[in-house]
């Protein structure tokens, strides 16, 4: 392994405790670990220091941003990004291992399919499988781009598909998804906004079935039973509320939303009090 190309692998955090050391442990066989804490408020960062001394600390700039932030902090030619809740397989390692012990080639990039443990289930269909990520790539070829909440790593080359998965540990539970959807909707409504983007009700009335009906039936959702109907019906949920918002912020912006009157200035009568 010596005479192969080096990696980096970096990871981007932020209150991450729970889930971290799984990560940074399926990451030992690198050549370093880079990670970038937006401040985190609980035992993230000493978690990571018990795994590398490249631990650093900035403000939250957002996804692309923090990216990008990293990749440059890396001093090896190869990048692996991986987030918080994920972990390389033994069965992806191994591969990239001998793939890089062969020689890369002409690749300046590698993608592999991502398999998510929701609720006690791998899941195994759907939009959520093989959900193939481009995440190794040769440092001088690639950077990522995209908008907020959806950061793409684009790299000017040939890029080659591994077999292996990485696993993806994502929502605690159905709280922490929807939880997770309605940030992601705000982030993107509020883009869209600022883009100056159109509402259309075509969006609001047809996006969230079409979205259900592509990741239940298309893509084989029901094959997961009723984790693949859960996880269909939130992401239809997760297109109707981008749309909704984005109608808000609109209705905001052309004076027709009309707040609700601050009822603290009003005294609320004790019991026996008459008006």
């Amino acid at each position: 392994m010596s005479d192969r190309d080096k990696i980096s692998a970096c990871i981007i955090t932020f209150n991450e405790e729970r889930k971290i050391q799984r990560c940074l442990q399926s990451l030992t066989w690198c050549d370093e670990i880079v990670v970038l804490d937006s401040r985190s408020t609980d035992r993230t960062v000493e978690i990571c220091r018990g795994f590398t001394d490249r631990v650093f600390q900035d403000d939250w700039l957002g996804y692309v941003a923090q990216r990008n932030m990293v990749r440059d902090m890396s001093r090896y030619p190869w990048v692996l990004f991986l987030d918080a809740d994920e972990e390389v397989s033994a069965g992806l390692r191994n591969e990239i291992v001998a793939e890089f012990e062969r020689g890369t080639g002409d690749y300046v990039g590698y993608e592999f399919p991502r398999r998510v443990y929701y609720v006690g289930k791998w899941i195994r269909h759907g939009e959520w499988y093989p959900d193939v990520k481009l995440r190794l790539f040769k440092k001088a070829c690639g950077r990522t781009e995209g908008e907020e909440p959806h950061d793409t790593l684009v790299v000017n080359g040939p890029v080659k598909r591994l077999k292996n998965p990485v696993w993806h540990y994502t929502h605690n539970d159905i709280k922490d998804h929807m939880d997770t959807l309605n940030r992601f909707s705000s982030i993107t409504a509020q883009q869209r906004y600022v883009q100056d983007k159109p509402f259309r009700w075509v969006d609001l009335l047809f996006r969230p079935t079409l979205r259900f009906l592509r990741g239940y039936i298309l893509r084989g959702g029901f094959m997961d039973g009723s984790h693949g109907f859960i996880i269909a019906v939130l992401s239809a949920h997760g297109a109707f509320a981008k749309y909704a918002k984005l109608w808000e912020l609109r209705r905001r912006r052309s004076g027709t939303f009309r707040e609700l009157p601050d009822v603290s200035k009003y005294s609320i009568p004790c019991n026996g009090d008459k008006k």
